[in-house]
């Protein structure tokens, strides 16, 4: 299995390598059981305690968690000239932030003995490290514009149980609304964050209170009401389901130049040169798995893994088992990439280059705002869940659905915070918000082939499977997400808005 397919200096790749590995300890894999969820009623203990003490008895059973600022969804003005080191400080809090989650997982013992522990060894030089990277941050804008305000604020963290149910999506993720990516779920759900002894294999999830029969839950999916002046059209492009098996833990829209920026591996379909180094020429000039071969387009996500035990190729890699990512990847058994239109208006080509993320990574800490994870069951997808994996009948098949924003700035391929330049349109009416116009809506569609885990045994039976994610997100499936660099040829993107806005199916 390869990592990617566009050389690079082996010498610098391994010092890299060697650095992260050494960063993230030896051995990599995190082992504390972060699920030993605190607060739990039964054994007789019915006292409620407080949000505090509940959060030392957490840390002190190895069931909490890292919740930090995220500085980069802050950032609306980076000028280009500031933007590769800005994205380099970034990627660099985010290691931080994954060093610190594994230190406080190996500290149980030490959290027991010393209550102090956790804010003197961990949250504090953690914050220490977090001022001096966000004032580079600062000073590296201020250079070629007006220096930030406020960004100082963001340094410090604090400590979370995981099974404290916040920003983890309303149980059986009832309420969403997918088209916005906004109110998926009531935000409250109970016991969203943690379970009963239910740690996977690496220590930090999931859970076996992740996972929900799906003939449980009741059909919540709605779509706005078709206009006049909607189109109607869809255009399928086949890209395949990474036969190639190209991996990588880089992020060419979040962390561009940085080894390891997502922390997790992605699957790649489509082109073929994707890897933190790429540039649009290295993309327009990449291979494709496309069957049409205008379409060089990147589209990526997190991998789907079934926690058995597989030592993979990135078993004690930064990315994979080092950050608590483990066990066999899972390759989708399909993967539909389809455009469609708007409901209520014609739609413009897509400017080339233009670079989309939907959902958020980060969506367990960061709250629900940008969440847009859609998990459901062949047979069953009227019934999307956002903060639970699904248990499938015999027969039905994991789904993973991602709908892409369909509403364009008209002039940005990119933002600061990869999330300004475009935008949902209305749930209900379908329109794009004031300054904004329809461009063709992505539809991602992946289908696994995956045994249901067996519940009552956390997964002894029957693993459970997981999407990969950054170590202190705990493999939550509210964080799935989807990536997608447009490469499409402009005579190929003209032929799918004539086509969407005519109303027909073509590809």
């Amino acid at each position: 299995m390869r990592r990617n397919t566009r050389k690079r200096s082996k010498t610098t790749r391994r010092a890299v390598a060697a650095v992260a590995a050494t960063a993230l300890g030896a051995g990599g894999l995190i082992v504390a059981n972060v699920y030993a969820q605190a607060g739990e009623s039964g054994g007789g203990n019915t006292t409620k305690s407080s949000p505090q003490d509940r959060i030392g008895q957490a840390m002190a059973a190895g069931a909490a968690t890292i919740d930090c600022p995220d500085v980069g969804t802050r950032l609306r003005q980076v000028p280009d000239r500031a933007r590769a080191e800005v994205d380099r400080e970034l990627a660099q809090l985010d290691q931080q932030v994954a060093e610190a989650y594994q230190r406080l997982q190996n500290s149980t013992r030490a959290i027991q003995q010393d209550a102090g522990f956790a804010d003197n060894a961990v949250m504090g030089p953690l914050k220490a490290k977090r001022t001096a990277t966000i004032d580079r941050i600062a000073i590296a804008i201020g250079r070629v514009a007006d220096r930030p305000q406020g960004l100082e604020s963001l340094a410090a963290c604090t400590l979370r149980a995981s099974g404290t149910g916040e920003g983890g999506g309303g149980q059986n993720g009832q309420g969403q609304n997918q088209g916005n990516g906004e109110d998926q779920g009531n935000g409250q759900g109970e016991n969203a964050g943690g379970g009963q002894a239910g740690n996977g294999p690496a220590g930090n999830g999931p859970a076996a209170s992740d996972f929900v029969d799906i003939t449980t839950v009741q059909p919540n999916v709605s779509s706005p009401e078709k206009q006049q002046n909607a189109s109607l059209g869809k255009f399928t492009t086949d890209c395949g389901v990474n036969e190639n098996k190209l991996y990588n833990s880089d992020n060419i829209i979040v962390a561009p130049g940085v080894d390891n920026g997502a922390h997790h591996t992605h699957d790649y379909v489509g082109n073929q040169a994707n890897d933190a180094f790429a540039d649009n020429q290295d993309f327009a000039a990449g291979e494709t798995t496309c069957q049409n071969q205008g379409d060089k387009s990147s589209y990526y996500w997190p991998v789907l893994r079934l926690q058995d035990g597989t030592q993979e190729f990135d078993a004690n890699q930064p990315g994979g088992g080092a950050e608590g990512n483990v066990g066999k990847i899972l390759t989708a058994s399909e993967v539909t990439l389809e455009y469609v239109g708007n409901p209520s208006s014609q739609v413009v080509a897509m400017p080339k280059f233009l670079r989309i993320i939907t959902g958020d990574a980060k969506a367990f800490t960061n709250g629900t705002a940008n969440a847009n994870a859609a998990w459901s069951c062949t047979g069953f997808e009227d019934r999307q869940l956002t903060d639970k994996y699904p248990i499938c009948p015999e027969g039905s098949s994991v789904v993973r659905t991602s709908k892409f924003q369909s509403c364009w700035d008209g002039q940005n391929i990119d933002s600061a915070n990869h999330r300004d330049h475009v935008a949902f349109a209305d749930p209900r009416t379908g329109a794009c918000p004031n300054g904004f116009q329809a461009i063709p809506q992505l539809v991602q569609r992946l289908v696994y082939d995956v045994d249901a885990p067996s519940l009552n045994d956390n997964g002894q039976s029957r693993p459970f499977f997981s999407v990969d994610g950054f170590p202190e997100q705990l493999h939550k499936p509210i964080t799935d997400h989807g990536d997608f660099v447009n490469v499409f040829d402009e005579q190929l993107m003209n032929q799918m808005v004539e086509c969407i806005n005519t109303g027909k199916t073509c590809q």
